[in-house]
């Protein structure tokens, strides 16, 4: 795909397919989706990305298109809202699946969540990831924010290359979905 247009812009409601995606990328693991949103998890997950006060929030993304398809999705949030967006979050599961997991806080206040972010395969190896993730960060620097926080697990050190390659740097350990993760944070310059 050489000289392909590339452009990162604000989600709309209607990137919820998009956003749902890169969610369950971002999770990546089968098991912890069913458990996290049921069987028909890529469903629920639209379903809490159309919705104005979830984790997953349209309004808190940002999708990366090439030649005008879109190509990922990024979404975070002010890790102070983490308690009322996983409540908004958890309405959609006890409606749809009839239950809500038992999950540790993967941030806290003081830091602006990345909560997570996919490239659709046939786009990777563009740059989209990086591109997506520094699009977050000026956002969220450009709204007063003084750092961005994510987690990485331990078994991923591609993606800690890339978080690391655009300034993040590793600041503690959680939990999450039984996986040791690393803590990283990259502090407004």
């Amino acid at each position: 795909m050489k000289n392909a247009n590339i452009i990162v812009r604000a989600a709309r409601r209607e990137d919820a397919a998009v956003i749902a995606r890169a969610v369950a990328m971002a999770i990546g693991d089968e098991v912890a989706l069913r458990e996290y949103c049921g069987e028909d998890y890529r469903a629920v997950l639209e379903e809490v990305a159309r919705c104005e006060t979830t984790q997953y929030c349209w309004r808190y993304a940002l999708v990366a298109e090439v030649d005008g398809v879109a190509a990922g999705a990024i979404v975070g949030y002010d890790g102070a809202e983490l308690e009322s967006l996983r409540e908004g979050t958890f309405a959609v599961l006890r409606e749809r699946i009839g239950r809500v997991p038992n999950i540790g806080n993967e941030t806290e206040a003081g830091e602006y969540y990345l909560d997570s972010v996919g490239v659709v395969s046939e786009f990777r190896g563009m740059g989209i990831g990086r591109l997506l993730v520094e699009a977050f960060c000026e956002r969220v620097f450009g709204a007063g924010h003084e750092r961005v926080g994510l987690i990485v697990d331990y078994d991923n050190p591609r993606a800690e290359r890339l978080y690391s390659s655009v300034g993040f740097q590793r600041v503690g350990e959680r939990l999450f979905f039984g996986h040791r993760m690393w803590h990283l944070q990259r502090a407004r310059q």
